[in-house]
């Protein structure tokens, strides 16, 4: 039986690097696409519930493409998954992301959220992200995407471990190499212009930019300045352990 690989990302169905991804991917597995309808960055891991969703068949050039669903990236793979997909996936694949995800970023992404839902299921899971807002050839991302497909297919991700990968926005000639890297360390530093509409009703629009914390070479953020691509194995546990153990001295059982 054909290995099966689920594609999904944020920036919508009919964003360029969904369209490059699965002309790789479909060259070592079949592809399922079930993806939003629409622009759905840094909207976490939001899923819809007080709503219903539609999946709408999508055409790309005159043929089936795939599921369009009016919902977030994490509904998109549950409901490909739980109800769409004829056969469980072998792999979730969601990208290729326009923008890096990297540090906090993590944390807002979207397209990390839609692999982190195929994990939340067991399946094995990549996010794969091109770090660029600027216009932008997804060709060498879609291939290298296909490549790791290929040995995650074969080898397998530990259950609750996912795969974030951020390629550097540069002609193949200059990609250094790969690391195998951690999540960085970054704030952002928030403001929020504040406008009025027509109705001279007051509303904000939120900007702001990352600021870097990281100097280390094993970090997403310093390899990618350095032209590597960075590949951060990461979880959804968010337990701090260590602090489980430290608290077990605060006495916080005599609370009750």
């Amino acid at each position: 039986m054909a290995l099966h690989v689920l594609i999904s990302n944020d920036d919508g169905i009919a964003a360029p690097g969904i369209h490059a991804l699965v002309k790789e991917i479909r060259k070592i597995a079949k592809v399922t696409v079930v993806a939003p309808d629409r622009q759905q960055s840094a909207v976490g891991h939001a899923i819809t519930m007080n709503y219903p969703l539609r999946a709408i068949p999508y055409e790309r050039d005159g043929e089936f493409f795939g599921y369009a669903v009016d919902g977030t990236p994490a509904d998109a793979v549950k409901l490909g998954v739980r109800y769409l997909l004829k056969e469980r996936p072998d792999l979730v694949v969601s990208g290729i992301n326009h923008g890096s995800n990297t540090a906090i970023n993590i944390l807002y992404s979207g397209t990390v959220s839609a692999a982190t839902e195929g994990t939340v299921l067991g399946i094995p899971s990549i996010a794969v992200s091109l770090t660029t807002y600027d216009e932008a050839d997804f060709t060498y991302a879609a291939k290298f995407s296909a490549r790791l497909a290929a040995v995650v297919l074969e080898r397998g991700l530990p259950a609750g471990t996912l795969l974030n990968v951020n390629v550097p926005a540069v002609s193949p000639e200059r990609i250094a190499g790969i690391r195998i890297t951690r999540q960085g360390k970054s704030t952002w530093e928030d403001t929020f212009d504040v406008r009025r509409d027509p109705a001279n009703r007051e509303y904000f629009w939120l900007t702001g930019r990352m600021v870097t914390t990281d100097t280390d070479p094993s970090t997403d953020q310093i390899a990618i300045k350095e032209n590597y691509i960075s590949i951060s194995p990461i979880r959804y546990d968010l337990t701090d352990a260590a602090m489980v153990e430290a608290m077990k001295e605060w006495g916080v059982g005599d609370l009750k």
